[in-house]
């Protein structure tokens, strides 16, 4: 494959989705890493912040830490 089609199929769902599985399996990982986050990443990322307010944001937490009383 060239470098043309391993970039329209890191780029286009619908291209990708017509490969076959040996072309897609003989694909470079996207240079941009990781594209999925699983729970306890996604918590990290946030820094677990877990408000039980609506109106209460990451920025209102740590400007004003009684926002969520």
């Amino acid at each position: 494959m060239n470098k043309i089609d391993v970039i329209r199929a890191w780029k286009d769902p619908v291209y990708r989705a017509g490969l076959s599985r040996e072309e897609i399996a003989a694909l470079p990982g996207h240079p941009s890493g990781l594209l999925e986050l699983n729970e306890e990443q996604l918590k990290m990322a946030a820094g677990a912040i877990l408000t039980t307010y609506k109106t209460c944001t990451a920025y209102t937490v740590n400007q004003a830490r009684g926002c969520c009383k």
